[in-house]
């Protein structure tokens, strides 16, 4: 990078108002993966005037860091993966050059953006209609839980733009509602999630319709497990990997988690960051056998596939265990640090540690469990406030950064549960034959009529649950080998790292 290149990097990051500006202030040095021949980043003042426009209509003045190093790959139309955790104007650094490169004289879906949730959906459609005011430019944003009505206008009126969760997304393209034939860019966001268990089955067939000529796409995500990074080779040619980000989350590094739970409530604080993190393969560590014991049945009274391993098991019993644990059929091990000594699970995106260890070295021998091959994963504590100090002096002590997250509530829970059910069963419904919808029919009047009686809706919830908790106990489901391609080249990554204003780089 050039001096000049370097002393651009003043002009440094803001999306709207100056909360952005204030974050850039006085930043800790951060480190930066790039791709093999990596683009230099842009500038607001080198950004196209019509990009430049869209970013004034947004309140823009400045691009974040993502946005200036984003951008170059989305307009020089190489695949990229880009990790930027949440909040870092990711949805700018795609949206800019996307509506850049559409040609609103086509009256056909030339990018799509897929999403996990509707809220995100609305989120990321909410800022492009903003960003694209008063450029003809035409965006349908589709997503579960709504009427199909205004949709389907909306694609059949020739957008440009589909931002949508890949269920609602695969009924449109079912019922043919619009074509993916003169698609050009595709964006997964949140790319770790869009991957996932629950989302797989239906990504997998929108995969089907996209065009067998060569488009561009690009993952965003906070995080890359392993499952992510073998997958990106589906929608991605030869994809390279673009990582920035200021809380050293990195490819083949573990991001550091805790939460500040009451010591009596540890056992519901778990469900809840189970349910919103909702990982694909977890060890969970415990101190004594006694806790693994305890813990292993609260997660399987609430449905999950879990099992656990002490070393009071017979020999025969272990072997069981590990069976499950080395073939992926199962997906929460609880465990003592002496049983689990020697276990590789190569797939494990999470280890969650319901109390610190009582030797400050076991905390490296768990953590490092998870974030292997050139993938990264989670190491989550869960601590009473007298915990937390132990838990500093083991960060202190092995230099590693410790994030604190708020602990999700009973209704992020609720939103989370409701958004996945609702994935699932419109999944499900796709499959059905014109046999089973006609005899589906039959029930729609009671549903109704439970639907009415406050009383009896008891009885759909019972349902849903009943339902909901057989996808929790089934394995996990992911794709074999021979349906990836291969993983980004961790060799054609360079890593840099730079001081604020780039006054300073290092190789």
């Amino acid at each position: 990078m050039t001096r000049d290149r370097r002393d651009k990097n003043k002009e440094a990051a803001v999306t709207s108002g100056t909360e952005g500006e204030n974050k850039e202030k006085n930043q800790p040095e951060e480190e930066i993966v790039e791709p093999e021949n990596a683009l230099p980043e842009i500038t607001f003042n080198e950004l196209s005037e019509g990009m430049k426009a869209a970013a004034g209509r947004a309140g823009w003045s400045r691009l974040m860091d993502v946005q200036r190093r984003a951008i170059p790959y989305l307009l020089a139309k190489r695949d990229v993966m880009i990790q930027s955790r949440t909040g870092s104007g990711k949805t700018g650094a795609f949206l800019l050059p996307i509506l850049e490169r559409i040609d609103i004289h086509k009256s056909h879906c030339q990018a799509m953006i897929l999403v996990p949730t509707r809220e995100l959906a609305q989120q990321v459609a909410h800022e492009a209609e903003i960003l694209g005011k008063d450029t003809d430019i035409r965006i349908a944003v589709v997503y579960g839980g709504t009427g199909y009505g205004r949709q389907i206008e909306a694609l059949r009126g020739g957008a440009h733009l589909v931002i949508g969760t890949p269920g609602r997304i695969l009924d449109h393209l079912l019922r043919g509602s619009f074509s993916l034939k003169e698609l050009q860019v595709l964006v997964l966001d949140e790319a770790d999630r869009m991957l996932s268990m629950g989302f797989y089955p239906d990504m997998l067939k929108v995969k089907g319709f996209l065009p067998s000529r060569k488009i561009n796409a690009y993952l965003f995500s906070a995080t890359f497990p392993p499952y992510v990074i073998r997958l990106a080779g589906l929608f991605l040619e030869h994809p390279e990997i673009l990582s920035l980000s200021r809380d050293h989350v990195h490819v083949a590094e573990t991001q550091h988690i805790f939460y500040i739970v009451p010591a009596m409530e540890k056992d519901r604080a778990l469900i809840r960051i189970i349910e919103m993190e909702n990982p694909v393969s977890c060890i969970i560590f415990c101190n004594t056998k006694s806790t693994v014991n305890f813990v292993s049945i609260v997660l399987q009274r609430f449905g999950y596939n879990a099992d656990q391993l002490t070393s009071d098991l017979t020999q025969n019993a272990r072997d069981r265990v590990l069976g499950r644990v080395r073939s992926g059929n199962l997906r929460f091990l609880v465990a003592t640090d002496v049983a689990a000594r020697g276990i590789d699970i190569p797939d494990l995106s999470h280890v969650i540690l319901y109390e610190p260890p009582e030797d400050p070295e076991a905390y490296i021998h768990r953590a490092g469990r998870t974030g292997r091959a050139g993938a990264s994963g989670e190491a989550i504590s869960l601590v009473s406030s007298r915990e937390q100090m132990d838990l500093v002096r083991i960060g202190k002590r092995f230099n590693i950064e410790l994030l604190e997250r708020p602990l999700p509530s009973d209704e992020d829970v609720e939103k989370m549960v409701s958004q996945r059910v609702i994935a699932m069963l419109e999944s499900r419904l796709r499959g059905y034959d014109n046999v089973k919808l006609e005899r589906m029919k039959r029930f729609i009047p009671l549903a109704k009529n439970l639907e009415e009686n406050e009383e009896e809706m008891s009885l759909i919830a019972s349902l849903l649950d009943d339902y909901y908790q057989q996808t929790l106990h089934a394995p996990p489901v992911l794709p074999q080998s021979g349906e990836t391609a291969a993983a980004p080249d961790s060799s054609q990554r360079r890593k840099k790292s730079y001081r604020r204003g780039g006054k300073r780089r290092r190789r």
